[in-house]
């Protein structure tokens, strides 16, 4: 996921707004006791998350995919006083460190964890949403999308996590059974003929679309 050179990423980190503490201590703990650590967010793509939804100042945020609850938190801390953050993963085992540190924050009555198939929860969420952050299962990234494109407001925005796949989108010859990485330049493609929005593909760290409703 390390496209830049290790010393200019230092810089760039040692030059942005420092992660508040409890997504320090989120961080430290995830990679101490849980598997593929490297789906955390970290804090450079995290303070992209915070920066946008500070921007933005959404009052209902989805966020699909939770994992241990870091990239949640980012994105809460741009949302109204009034506002509402579901976040939706199907992996129970990761419940118990999502909801902790969610009950630790400032956010703590304004995240609404829901475990299970987000494809099944999606529909259930009646709500006209502001931001949306897409980062599960890659195969499933164009049903997503479909699911909220509909539900998200004119001016509303959906960020995509790992469209750069470590690099994989931009191999000229990929293997039949790489299925994951031809979903998301599937992914990518059909993103960027969408008409329905403005695009921008961000290369931090492994890669964000974003995307504004028209």
């Amino acid at each position: 996921m390390n496209f830049l050179p290790p010393e200019i990423e230092r810089y760039a980190e040692m030059h942005t707004e420092t992660e508040p503490l409890l997504l320090q201590e989120l961080d430290r703990e995830t990679n101490m006791n849980v598997l593929m650590p490297r789906m955390l967010s970290g804090k450079m793509q995290g303070r992209v998350l915070s920066f946008i939804s500070k921007l933005l100042r959404p009052k209902y945020i989805l966020e699909i995919g939770t994992y241990t609850g870091y990239s949640a938190l980012c994105l809460a801390e741009g949302m109204v006083a009034e506002g509402e953050l579901h976040t939706i993963d199907n992996n129970e085992e990761l419940n118990e460190i999502a909801k902790r540190y969610f009950k630790k924050s400032a956010y703590a009555d304004h995240i609404l964890k829901h475990t299970g198939n987000a494809l099944e929860i999606i529909p259930t969420l009646n709500r006209l949403w502001d931001l949306v952050f897409i980062d599960a299962d890659k195969g499933n990234y164009l049903n997503y999308y479909g699911m909220v494109i509909d539900r998200v407001r004119s001016g509303g925005v959906i960020l995509t996590d790992n469209v750069l796949w470590s690099g994989k989108v931009t191999a000229s010859t990929i293997a039949d059974n790489d299925k994951d990485t031809i979903a998301i330049q599937n992914f990518n493609t059909f993103i960027f003929n969408d008409q329905r929005i403005e695009k921008l593909l961000l290369p931090v760290r492994d890669g964000i679309y974003c995307a504004i409703k028209k």
